[in-house]
């Protein structure tokens, strides 16, 4: 999966202010996958979005496409650390747990830092679905979003050594 010249100077263009941003930076501090930063993953996760979008001639609207990739984890904290990954006592506290609550968290610090169109807030909302049940896609930026953040988490957990797991 790799952008031509021109498809990755589009995305590049489009995320320009918020790559340079010192909050989006910081998710470069935190591990995701394997040996993959945040950081990398949400660029992984807009590359390969942005190269779906393209293939598949699907007809979504880039600039929500790309910007809600790369906020999609937009939370900022280690999630490896005791508390986020352990699982809670009652059904009621695993909801609590990383994997269903980041979505939200994401969402709340993007609205705070950003001005969200109402399409980036579901994209980041929604990408965990199926997991976050009752928060689905519901545009086709954040399938699209949905679909590339499972194919590079995979990859990512798969290949240790950080050039491997780069999706694109």
């Amino acid at each position: 999966m790799i952008l031509s010249e021109t498809e990755h100077s589009c995305l590049r263009g489009i995320l320009q202010a918020y790559e340079k941003d010192p909050r989006v930076l910081e998710m470069d501090n935190y591990i995701q996958h394997g040996s993959v930063t945040t950081y990398q993953h949400c660029w992984n996760v807009a590359r390969v979005s942005f190269w779906i979008n393209r293939r598949f001639h699907l007809g979504a609207d880039e600039t929500a496409l790309a910007v809600g990739a790369l906020l999609h984890d937009f939370y900022l904290y280690d999630w490896h650390c005791a508390g986020r990954f352990q699982l809670c006592s009652g059904l009621r506290s695993i909801f609590k747990m990383h994997g269903f609550i980041h979505p939200l968290l994401a969402r709340e610090n993007a609205e705070r830092c950003f001005s969200l169109s109402p399409k980036v807030r579901n994209i980041i909302r929604s990408h965990m679905w199926p997991l976050t049940l009752l928060h689905a896609p519901r545009c086709r930026e954040a399938v699209i979003v949905c679909i590339a953040d499972k194919y590079c988490a995979v990859l990512e957990a798969l290949y240790r050594d950080r050039q491997k797991a780069i999706c694109v």
